[in-house]
């Protein structure tokens, strides 16, 4: 297996020596940081945003967007009045993609399953102060710490014992009864419209049927006249906010720690072996995370995912809300609505990156060699403890083939 090694020029003759007991590896088997961005398994770590008051970057080009705007105009003046053919713009769900939400649900509802016992093994650490998290007993030494008060601590964390919602995050939007009819919530309404994790009205709009969130079903397309959408459909029962309040209840919330386990789910049953049963529930749920994220990736191909370009808010459907509360960057300027954009997966799904550990029961990550030291979501590095084989889109990122030096050789490292 082919490494490689951050550094270039080694001083010392320990590390000459090092190098011939292999313990470092040769130059022969050592690769460059740049060949490895030819790999189609490389993956780098992830670079926040080094401006927060910049915008998010767009997924789509401006260019394209500002192309596809005049196509449509042009297309309305010469077709006022037309019927939208193509799901699930003209109302109707998507008949591929009706089961592939019913597994995301269940995919979802499992991983929460199999993280509430995971974390019971392997506990969380999260920063009191920021949202810093990490995979371990003891949290680590690396000074990244932003809060309140973090410049008196030198940056350093201060660590708490935290849960699942701090494993993987999922954000939460408005519930849209009709998502082509009505798809914007007014800021009168925010406190009358329900809210639940964007990842499950995502399923919802996709065919999914919950009796807590009910949802119009149309059986015919509808017509669009000069870019506003007509429904000519039969009459149908009208939906009221007002009768159906005390069937919300609380907010579905499957991140918190009060997620209670169903006698008939589908969560990976207890066994006397308990080394064995926690190295396949670790499998089992890392498979759970990825049949999640990739049944979701193909929903929001077709149906539309945005999210502000300043803050996190995230709406499923094809316009964003109209509620006023955004308090980033510029807010002013737009009156504290939203500047909606396009969303990636990780506007849908928070992973939460975390610092890769090559050894729990050894030494604490230290601030020196961070350089060295990789990152991956926290559901990966949770089931990876817990005894599950690293996937291969992970290991670059997880700086799988760096070796890092000991404490005393940073110095003569170049």
């Amino acid at each position: 297996m082919q490494r490689r090694i951050l550094s270039h020029h080694f001083f010392s003759k320990r590390l000459h020596s090092r190098f011939n007991q292999n313990l470092f590896f040769s130059s022969e088997t050592t690769l460059t940081l740049g060949s490895h961005r030819d790999d189609p398994l490389y993956t780098d770590i992830p670079k926040p945003r080094r401006d927060k008051s910049e915008r998010k970057p767009y997924l789509t080009p401006m260019k394209v967007l500002i192309r596809r705007a005049k196509q449509e105009k042009e297309a309305r003046k010469v077709q006022p009045c037309r019927m939208l053919e193509h799901p699930p713009d003209n109302g109707l769900l998507v008949p591929e993609l009706v089961e592939v939400a019913h597994r995301v649900y269940r995919a979802r509802e499992s991983l929460l399953c199999g993280l509430t016992k995971l974390v019971n093994v392997i506990p969380v650490q999260r920063c009191r102060f920021c949202h810093e998290v990490h995979i371990g007993h003891v949290g680590h030494e690396i000074r990244t710490c932003t809060g309140p008060g973090s410049g008196s601590r030198s940056s350093t964390h201060v660590w708490r014992r935290g849960g699942v919602h701090d494993v993987v995050f999922f954000p939460k939007c408005f519930h849209l009864y009709d998502r082509v009819g009505k798809p914007r919530v007014r800021h009168d309404e925010r406190h009358s419209v329900p809210k639940l994790p964007a990842i499950v009205e995502l399923c919802i709009q996709a065919g999914v049927d919950l009796e807590k969130y009910p949802t119009r079903r149309r059986t015919k397309p509808v017509y669009s006249i000069e870019g506003r959408i007509v429904d000519f459909e039969l009459a149908v029962e009208k939906y009221q906010m007002s009768s159906t309040e005390s069937n919300f209840g609380t907010e579905f919330d499957g991140v918190t720690t009060n997620f209670k386990l169903e006698k008939d789910s589908d969560c990976l049953k207890e066994s006397n072996d308990k080394f064995t049963d926690l190295k396949v529930l670790s499998i089992g749920t890392m498979d759970l995370w990825f049949e999640m994220i990739s049944g979701a990736k193909k929903i929001m191909d077709k149906y539309t995912v945005l999210t502000c370009g300043y803050c996190p808010e995230v709406q499923v459907g094809p316009k964003g809300h109209k509620v006023r509360m955004c308090k980033a960057t510029k807010h002013q300027a737009r009156d504290g609505q939203h500047a909606w954009q396009e969303a990636t997966m990780e506007d849908l799904v928070g992973p939460n990156y975390v610092w890769h550990v090559l050894d729990p029961n050894g030494r604490l990550l230290d601030n020196k060699l961070k350089r060295y030291y990789g990152k991956a979501p926290a559901v990966i590095e949770l089931c990876v403890q817990a005894g599950a084989p690293v996937p291969d889109q992970y290991r670059s990122m997880m700086r799988l083939d760096v070796v890092p030096p000991e404490r005393d050789e940073v110095d003569l490292v170049a």
